[in-house]
C-alpha cells in the first residue's frame, strides 16, 4: 500500500484552510451586506430642514385651524355674525346678542349644514394631529420604517385638508347671500390659511419622500 508524501499531505490541508478561509470570508460579507442593508441612510443638511420645517409649519396650521374653530366667529356681514357654533344679531343697544339657536337667522338648511362644516373642520383637527405624529416619530425614531412613517404622515395631513376645505367651502355656500370679502373675519381667514397649509405641507412631504428615497439616489448615480 501507497502512502501519501508529506507534500501532499501540506497541499490537502492548505487546500481545506483555504476553503474554509473563503466560506469564512463569505459570511462576513453576507453579514457586512446585512448591517449595510439595516443601516438608515444618510441624510444631507437641507434635507433635514427641509423635512424639520413641514412638521414645524404642519404644527402651525394645527394651532391656527383650532383657534379658528374654537372661536368659531367667521362672517359678519349685514348686521349679522355667523359662526360655526353662534348666531349674534346687533340689539337696540348697538350690543352684540349671541345664541347657539341657529334658527334664529332665518336660513333655510342652516343648522344642518353648520353642523356638518363644524364636524368636517373638528375633524381635520383630529387628523392632523396624528399625522404630525407621525411626521415626528419617523424622524425622531429612524429605522427602516421611517420613510412609510412620513408617507402615511403626508397622506393623512393631505386628507386634513379635504376635511378643512369641506368646511370652509360649505360655511361659504350656505352663507352665499351675505358674502363679501371684507366681511370675513380673523378667525376665518385663520382657518384659510391653515388649510393652505395643509395642502402644501401634504404634497411637499410626499413628493420630498419620492425624490429621496434610496432606489431614486442609486438610480441616479
Amino acid at each position: 500500500m501507497r502512502l501519501p508524501c508529506p507534500r501532499q499531505k501540506q497541499s490537502a490541508v492548505l487546500s481545506s484552510s483555504l476553503e474554509g478561509a473563503e466560506v469564512s470570508m463569505t459570511a462576513i460579507a453576507v453579514q457586512a451586506q446585512q448591517l449595510f442593508a439595516h443601516r438608515r441612510p444618510m441624510r444631507s443638511f437641507f434635507e433635514t430642514f427641509i423635512r424639520s420645517l413641514i412638521i414645524l409649519c404642519v404644527a402651525i396650521a394645527i394651532v391656527l385651524s383650532s383657534i379658528s374653530v374654537c372661536d368659531g366667529h367667521w362672517l359678519f356681514a349685514k348686521g349679522k355674525l355667523f359662526g360655526l357654533w353662534h348666531f349674534c344679531a346687533i340689539g337696540n343697544n348697538s350690543a352684540l346678542k349671541c345664541t347657539t339657536s341657529l334658527t334664529q337667522a332665518s336660513i333655510s338648511g342652516l343648522t344642518i349644514g353648520m353642523t356638518l362644516a363644524r364636524s368636517m373642520v373638528s375633524f381635520a383637527i383630529v387628523v392632523a394631529i396624528f399625522g404630525l405624529e407621525l411626521l415626528m416619530v419617523s424622524q425622531v425614531c429612524e429605522d427602516i420604517s421611517s420613510r412609510k412613517k412620513w408617507s402615511m404622515g403626508s397622506v393623512l395631513i393631505l386628507f386634513s385638508f379635504l376635511l378643512s376645505a369641506s368646511g370652509v367651502l360649505s360655511f361659504v355656500i350656505l352663507l352665499r347671500d351675505y358674502i363679501t370679502v371684507m366681511g370675513f373675519t380673523l378667525m376665518y381667514w385663520c382657518e384659510f390659511i391653515a388649510t393652505f397649509l395643509f395642502f402644501l405641507n401634504g404634497i411637499s412631504g410626499l413628493h420630498l419622500n419620492s425624490i429621496t428615497f434610496p432606489q431614486n439616489r442609486m438610480r441616479k448615480n
